[in-house]
């Protein structure tokens, strides 16, 4: 589909204007990080924003001072409780971004191991 001759015109187009606006956007770029040397950013107005947290105290801790954030949870556990294998949870649903096709997929696979594979319907006539 990435292929018809309008995305083709599409990317091109996308491609010049990259090209046009590429020395406004680093002129921009340049003047914001100067206007940020010269102090009228301030570390108070960023800490109304984010949490700034010192570069000693995560060397203190032992963390990457790369390393966004103060506490110490730096992994996300949202499906911790998720096969990697089966993607299936501790209920044994599948993810919400899978669709029934992939899900159905995976349910044949397991089936298949089991040794209890169900015959497919085929047409009655």
């Amino acid at each position: 589909m990435a292929k018809s001759l309008r995305s083709k015109w599409k990317r091109k187009m996308r491609a010049e204007k990259r090209k046009k606006n590429a020395p406004k956007e680093l002129a921009r770029l340049k003047s914001t990080l100067a206007a940020g040397g010269k102090g009228e950013i301030t570390m108070k107005d960023v800490q109304e924003i984010a949490t700034v947290v010192p570069a000693e105290k995560l060397k203190e801790k032992g963390m990457d001072v790369d390393m966004e954030g103060g506490d110490d949870s730096t992994t996300m556990d949202m499906d911790s409780k998720r096969s990697k294998k089966t993607l299936l949870n501790e209920h044994g649903q599948y993810p919400v971004w899978m669709n029934q096709k992939q899900a159905k997929k995976l349910r044949a696979q397991r089936q298949a191991k089991k040794g209890k594979a169900k015959k497919k319907k085929g047409l009655a006539w």
